[in-house]
């Protein structure tokens, strides 16, 4: 019993472990976007099913009309040779045997006589022809005979010799031992596969098309950019899903403006107090009890910024064709404010669309915290036909990999502080992550070539 259930189990992993391959090979090789694959899906069916029918039609129909055109000429022949061979070979009675076959029977006989067989004719490769006709010419003829298929285009020359010094040549249109007309059916049935391909393809485009416009405004509603109002088309089950999206979209943009609606008059309210009590500070004699308080607030103002800005986020801010190379050279000097040496490598012309003081914030947090721990620091930023890429470069101590993830966390600390901001909230890196996944992107950190961190941002442009 435990035999048969451990074979089972076996048996049942291994067709798992096929079925798991199969899943692979098909994601491997099948595009990733949903309209050819809904093509693949709609063709694939119609391929197999004309080649089925082709195949059965060359291997039951084709086959057996060609054998029976073919047993059919070779018994007319049998019959012309009984003819010759029981009547006296007299003149008339060759004329009478000539005018049977050609006029009557159609087979373009000719009597030659002290002339052997050719030598034999070069056989094709396959020819069905070629194989039907020698085998009934040898079954119901039962003489020797001399065959060509290939020689004359259309034609079969057949040559039998029916006695010694005697030949019938036989010159006859394929088509009376070959189903020649089988192109037709083929191109029909090409013809009408092409036709219901065509016709899947404008139905399949319709129905594609909405589910691509929600695709397309789902994702640019996910980078920050303006979405028009987005009509619900298509099938009952994408309408379904366009108007949730329509509603998602609404609640998403009522929160977002209620809630920086509230930050506003969070920051405005400590902002207020902040002030006031540096002015209570001013009055106040110089003294060093006086300048601890005055960077102590300074301190705390900073902090409060830093925090509102991570609850913020990218304050609503629209992505907008911005120039990308002003936006680095703007922060490299910020770098270089702060001793450490950097170095830029961008195009001259260098525009994407993107939230600007958002992601001038992103890039000028990830500088900073190079600039803390760097001598030397290089920003490169370069655009191809899908994503915006900046990488930061520097050669400080770097953020052991197993680290790599934990330091976007909101207030996590490493021992050498490399996600903090100036402030040393521990928001740094977690401010700059949420700007670029703001951007529908992501920040990547890895070993730099200069000897310490790698950070990378990549946001779609399309």
């Amino acid at each position: 019993m435990v035999s048969i259930s451990s074979d089972y189990d076996r048996a049942r992993q291994s067709n798992q472990g096929l079925y798991w391959r199969f899943n692979r090979f098909l994601e491997r090789h099948l595009p990733d976007r949903l309209y050819p694959r809904s093509l693949i899906i709609i063709i694939t069916p119609i391929v197999l099913l004309q080649s089925i029918m082709a195949f059965i039609f060359m291997e039951r129909h084709w086959d057996r009309v060609t054998k029976q055109l073919s047993k059919s000429v070779a018994r007319e022949i049998a019959f012309l040779v009984e003819l010759y061979e029981y009547y006296p070979k007299t003149p008339a009675n060759n004329q009478h045997l000539l005018k049977l076959a050609n006029d009557t029977l159609d087979l373009g006989l000719t009597i030659i006589e002290g002339q052997a067989l050719p030598p034999p004719a070069d056989k094709p490769l396959f020819s069905l022809l070629d194989m039907k006709l020698s085998k009934y010419i040898t079954r119901y003829v039962g003489r020797p005979f001399w065959l060509d298929t290939l020689g004359r285009s259309g034609y079969v020359d057949l040559r039998i010799e029916v006695e010694p010094g005697v030949t019938f040549r036989i010159l006859t249109n394929q088509s009376r031992a070959y189903a020649s007309n089988s192109h037709i059916f083929l191109l029909w049935m090409v013809g009408s596969s092409l036709v219901l391909m065509f016709v899947a393809v404008l139905f399949l485009r319709n129905q594609i098309r909405p589910i691509m416009q929600l695709a397309e405004a789902a994702q640019s509603f996910g980078m920050g950019r303006d979405v028009p109002p987005f009509q619900p088309k298509g099938a009952a089950e994408v309408q379904i899903a366009a108007q949730a999206f329509n509603n998602m979209r609404e609640r998403i943009e009522r929160h977002v403006e209620q809630r920086t609606a509230m930050l506003a008059g969070v920051s405005h309210d400590l902002r207020t107090i902040l002030t006031r009590f540096k002015l209570e500070l001013a009055c106040f004699e110089d003294s060093p009890q006086v300048r601890e308080l005055q960077r102590d607030a300074d301190e705390m103002q900073r902090m409060l910024e830093d925090y509102m800005a991570f609850v913020r986020g990218d304050g609503g801010e629209r992505s907008v064709d911005a120039d990308i190379a002003s936006i680095v050279s703007s922060v490299a000097r910020m770098g270089e404010k702060r001793g450490s040496t950097v170095s830029v490598k961008t195009p001259d012309e260098l525009w994407a669309p993107v939230k600007p003081n958002a992601f001038k914030r992103c890039l000028a947090n990830l500088v900073g915290n190079a600039a803390k721990h760097a001598e030397h620091i290089r920003i490169t930023a370069s655009l191809d036909d899908h994503h915006l890429a900046v990488i930061v470069d520097d050669d400080g101590p770097g953020i052991p990999e197993d680290k790599r993830e934990d330091v976007f966390r909101p207030f996590f600390r490493l021992d050498d502080a490399r996600n903090q901001d100036e402030t040393g909230t521990g928001l740094g890196l977690a401010i700059a992550r949420d700007i670029a996944r703001s951007h529908g992107g992501d920040i990547i950190l890895d070993d730099s070539p200069l000897g310490g961190l790698r950070a990378t941002i990549q946001t779609p442009v399309w």
